[in-house]
């Protein structure tokens, strides 16, 4: 078969709706990955879609619409919360599931009762939809298994031969298939995570359940209600091992290799600098929404690079992070290697949150708690190179007779951004040393309670960060109740500190303390804490 290929313009769009009317195959670019689209009507059609892509038949199929009006055709029924989804979220990368209609053939649903249903947000996707004139069915644009693409390139590579054509609307957005959640049940389900994160359905939804299978494998005999649920899916050639570590202990490990031929390390952007072995990066240790875009793009340079083996550095999982972190782990299929030492998390979050309260709750559950407040106040971290240090750069006012005057180091310190940046260059280094000595003296995993833990550097000593939040009328009653601060008082102070989302962007977990009873928050997250993929 010759693969033509098309061009965004006018006459590529009518193009594709030409070939899609008359039952053929084309790959078109969505703002998630790039799909496979075919007439999600004709039984025919779809089929074509198995067999170009090896996808097993009970591999349920996404179907793509333009328009809420196109929905109520296709499934049986559309209820309040189903729109308000839509209403939120579409056009996006939102698939919602629900009961079908007849109209929907079973080689559409993967033989399910059911029908995934999105409006996609990509305007040549949209065109596409609007020039073929029928619903599209349009699965990833890959061979089953192997990476998404989420560039014209590796779709081209994929399905080059197999397919009628392949339209070229440069890179994806997203970078990841969309978010799925079931409204089936009583209760909505997420089904696989995607570029729409859990915080933002539980906003609309209230309620949401998390299936097992976004976080690890069906059992056996389950059906998959979803796509990317049942087979091992997006794996490149190379066998990938997943590392649970902290970054320091993912490098000790990924360097202790020595020279083996083949093997590469999966690693962020701040890693790669210090990675003796070959490496491939996949974004920002804490920019989710790069390593979405980036990931699918790392696992095809591992086959372009002929890679046997690959290390991956674990991704965090909050918001979109739980998206890479669930493509990754079955790229894996499921391989983790848990390093020993410690785990340690580090426990942030703005003044008022309740970071003390979810720290009593950990510690009650197991974990050892290490206060950074007050092991900086002890005079034997700071040893006699420290102190000459700073009274270097303070005056030797900070420390007479070889002691620290904490308080006019403070005010010596605190004068000026760049006294601040100078203390924390001085002081951070044995900081750091002391907390590793205090964390190798513990039993169980330990929790980090640090005020600059990123500032500092500590997070490169943690395997989880652990982010509590709370609303700020909630964090101001509190502050103003602890501290005996007036309100105009305890403004100041939140304006003087990092935002929400700077601890929770960095987060592998969120914990909501804003009211209600914390036992059970506690235990969802205690687990994922402290266990190996957790």
């Amino acid at each position: 078969m010759t693969t033509e290929i098309l061009r965004g313009g006018p006459e590529g769009i009518a193009r594709a709706g030409e070939i899609l009317r008359a039952g053929g195959l084309v790959a078109i670019p969505t703002e998630t990955v790039y799909g496979l689209a075919a007439n999600a009507l004709d039984p025919v059609a779809v089929k074509k879609i198995f067999e170009a892509k090896g996808r097993p038949g009970d591999n349920p199929l996404i179907v793509h619409i333009t328009e809420v009006e196109q929905w109520a055709a296709l499934v049986s029924a559309l209820p309040k919360r189903a729109l308000e989804l839509a209403e939120r979220f579409w056009p996006g990368p939102l698939t919602i599931t629900l009961p079908k209609s007849d109209i929907v053939p079973y080689e559409t649903s993967g033989g399910l009762d059911t029908v995934a249903v999105r409006c996609p947000s990509h305007p040549a996707a949209r065109a596409v939809i609007e020039a073929a004139g029928v619903p599209l069915a349009a699965p990833s644009a890959n061979i089953s298994g192997r990476p998404s693409p989420n560039t014209f390139a590796h779709t081209y590579e994929h399905l080059r031969g197999r397919v009628d054509a392949v339209l070229d609307g440069g890179d994806c957005s997203v970078g990841v298939e969309s978010t799925v959640v079931s409204l089936c049940g009583d209760v909505p389900r997420l089904l696989r995570p995607g570029g729409v994160t859990e915080g933002q359905l539980r906003v609309v939804l209230g309620e949401l359940e998390i299936d097992p299978a976004v976080l690890g494998e069906l059992k056996p005999g389950e059906p998959a209600r979803s796509p990317g649920m049942k087979y091992k899916h997006y794996a490149p050639r190379a066998r990938i091992e997943v590392i649970d570590g902290s970054p320091e202990e993912f490098l000790e490990y990924v360097n202790g290799l020595g020279e083996t031929e083949g093997a590469y390390a999966l690693c962020f952007e701040e890693t790669v600098k210090e990675v003796n072995i070959p490496a491939v990066t996949y974004g920002p240790r804490y920019d989710r929404a790069a390593q979405a875009r980036e990931l699918f793009r790392a696992l095809h340079r591992l086959d372009e690079l002929r890679a046997e083996r690959a290390y991956a550095q674990m991704p965090g999982r909050a918001g979109v992070g739980l998206a890479v972190y669930n493509r990754l782990m079955r790229a894996a299929g499921f391989r983790i290697r848990e390093l020993p030492g410690p785990v340690i998390v580090g426990l942030v979050g703005q003044s008022g949150a309740g970071k003390s309260t979810v720290a009593a709750e950990l510690v009650k559950r197991g974990f050892q708690l290490i206060d950074c407040d007050g092991l900086t106040r002890r005079d034997d971290v700071y040893d006699s190179a420290c102190i000459e240090a700073l009274c270097k750069a303070f005056g030797p006012e900070v420390a007479p007779d070889g002691r620290l005057d904490r308080r006019e180091l403070a005010g010596r310190a605190f004068r000026d951004p760049e006294g601040v940046r100078l203390l924390g260059e001085i002081t951070f280094p044995p900081i750091i040393r002391a907390v590793r000595g205090e964390a190798a003296g513990c039993r169980g995993p330990v929790l980090l309670d640090a005020p600059t833990l990123f500032e500092a550097g500590l997070d490169r000593i943690c395997r989880r960060i652990l982010a509590v939040t709370a609303p700020e009328k909630v964090r101001l009653g509190r502050v103003m109740e602890r501290d005996g601060l007036p309100m105009e008082r305890a403004l100041e102070r939140f304006a003087a500190q990092q935002p929400e989302a700077f601890y929770t962007g960095r987060a592998d977990l969120v914990i909501d303390n804003g009211g209600g009873p914390i036992g059970p928050r506690i235990e969802r997250v205690c687990a994922q804490l402290k266990g190996a993929g957790g």
